[in-house]
């Protein structure tokens, strides 16, 4: 099976759209601010410029004349739409006399919920005819809640015929409490085991994600039985209606979730693997999507929030294999190399 590509709706899909370095390009109609209706002039800076004006990693950078490279995006109360607004966009192409240099945008971000959370953005680097030239994703840790960061996003130089960017969206936002990041390596959290899940494979429907768990701490760790699974959806609320089925038999053979659990030992840098399965299938009925999943690696254990994208259709049904231990995965801390996704 390849490698799944699954494609979430689009959360904010306002645009900047730049012209070449120096110039200006200024909607019809009067004069408009920040997050407002009316038009905002927009420019790219070349990267001379920046020690001047300042550069994407600094406030939203001024011209002589004092125009800001500020964009119109609609808004609500003052916030763009998931707490998430471009702020600049720095466009490099043939025009610009900028070549070699990478297009990047600077962004804002706001935490509006009511914990500190760990935030996963997907931005998408746009051409004049509004195509697709490129997505990237940028993680941004522990932002505590009510607080707002500044940060900048970047996407390689334009090679060969490629379009050249000329504007930028926000295509995804992702969340988790930061007291339930995932972590496939780095810092062994307070638990002393690091649990996470790949990227998956999709073939004809089918949708298969492996959920891994190291050992990174200095005790054993036992497991005997299944990870306990909670659906939530975009707003972090739980999804009803979906059977969580012990075993993946029932939704396709030869996946590895067949065979009953067995008693799983790991120690110190050893690993265990549980697969989740399902199909997209849709027929009468509303789809269910459903990007989060909090997971209990045993009854005791805390709870670790995992983003596996569950595009369930209307099948209902998600089936999660029993632990079972990984020869090919060792964390460094057990003598081996890792071998990760």
């Amino acid at each position: 099976m390849s490698t799944a590509s699954r494609t979430a709706p689009a959360v904010l899909a306002a645009a900047l759209l730049l012209t070449a370095c120096g110039s200006e390009s200024t909607s019809s109609g009067g004069e408009g601010g920040e997050g407002g209706g009316g038009p905002v002039r927009a420019e790219a800076l070349c990267p001379s410029d920046f020690a001047r004006y300042g550069g994407p990693s600094s406030e939203p950078s001024f011209r002589p004349s004092g125009t800001p490279t500020a964009l119109p995006l609609p808004s609500v109360n003052g916030v763009a739409e998931e707490g998430v607004k471009i702020t600049a966009l720095y466009a490099w192409g043939r025009k610009s006399g900028c070549a070699g240099v990478d297009n990047s945008a600077d962004f804002e971000l706001t935490n509006q919920q009511k914990e500190t959370a760990t935030y996963t953005l997907t931005f998408g680097f746009l051409s004049a005819s509004g195509g697709a030239v490129d997505n990237t994703e940028q993680t941004v840790e522990a932002v505590g809640p009510g607080r707002t960061v500044k940060g900048t996003v970047v996407v390689g130089e334009r090679v060969g015929d490629a379009p050249e960017v000329t504007g930028v969206k926000v295509i995804k936002v992702r969340s988790v409490p930061q007291a339930e990041a995932s972590s496939a390596s780095g810092t062994c959290p307070k638990s002393g085991m690091h649990l996470y899940a790949d990227e998956g494979d999709a073939a004809m429907g089918l949708r298969a994600v492996g959920l891994h768990l190291v050992n990174c701490g200095t005790r054993p760790v036992r497991l005997n039985g299944y990870p306990r699974l909670a659906i939530q959806d975009e707003d972090h609320r739980p999804v009803d209606g979906v059977r969580i089925l012990q075993g993946t038999d029932q939704i396709s053979t030869g996946l590895g979730g067949d065979s009953g659990p067995q008693p799983v030992v790991l120690r110190p840098g050893e690993a265990a693997v549980a697969g989740l399965a399902w199909r997209n299938t849709t027929q009468s009925g509303e789809a269910v999507n459903a990007p989060y999943v909090r997971v209990w690696a045993a009854p005791a254990a805390d709870p670790v929030m995992v983003v596996p994208e569950l595009d369930l259709g209307t099948t209902g049904k998600l089936g999660v294999g029993p632990w079972r231990k990984d020869e090919t995965l060792r964390d460094s801390a057990g003598g081996t190399a890792a071998t990760r996704p």
